[in-house]
């Protein structure tokens, strides 16, 4: 079924959208090319706002009109994760002496790949791996690094490999 352009007396087929409203909801109609052609050229999605709806407009496009987070707030991805990550609940007094018994142990391949992240040698000392932790978060921390992407993926798995250690330590010294 073909439909017809929906432009004034037009009898020509319409197979191009053009939206009826601006809240980007699905109504739109149909338009032959001719018209869809007019009807792009005449366009102006900000008529009628005052310059702080577009600013304000443009403000929101670049994060996709989706809502975001300060870094400081209370639900924060990162937040939450550091938070439960660096919140160290180890047995201190059986930390603070000599871990070398901690290379006896056998690390499986995550625990592996979880001290090559951090780019420390398998088994170190918990102390080491906490200095080393510090030091990276602050080299990748988004606000460190302009809020980059690339950043952000790596202090993830710095984390995430941060974490994997801490259970593994805390279940070796457990035992």
């Amino acid at each position: 079924m073909k439909n017809i352009c929906d432009w004034n007396n037009c009898d020509k087929t319409g197979d191009y959208k053009a939206p009826i409203e601006k809240d980007n909801s699905k109504k739109y109609r149909m338009l032959c090319l001719e018209h869809v052609k007019e009807f792009n050229k005449n366009w102006n999605y900000f008529s009628g706002m005052d310059d702080k709806q577009v600013i304000d407009f443009l403000k929101s496009d670049m994060v996709w009109h989706k809502p975001t987070q300060s870094f400081s707030s209370s639900d924060n991805f990162f937040k939450i994760l550091w938070k439960n990550t660096l919140k160290d609940d180890l047995d201190k007094d059986k930390f603070r002496g000599d871990n070398s018994h901690m290379r006896q142990f056998n690390f499986d391949h995550k625990d592996i790949k979880a001290f090559s992240i951090l780019g420390v040698s398998v088994g170190l000392k918990w102390q080491k791996i906490q200095q080393k932790f510090k030091i990276l978060v602050k080299k990748f921390h988004p606000d460190m690094n302009s809020g980059n992407k690339k950043y952000e993926e790596k202090l993830k798995l710095i984390t995430l490999a941060y974490t994997q250690l801490k259970n593994t330590y805390r279940k070796k010294i457990d035992t």
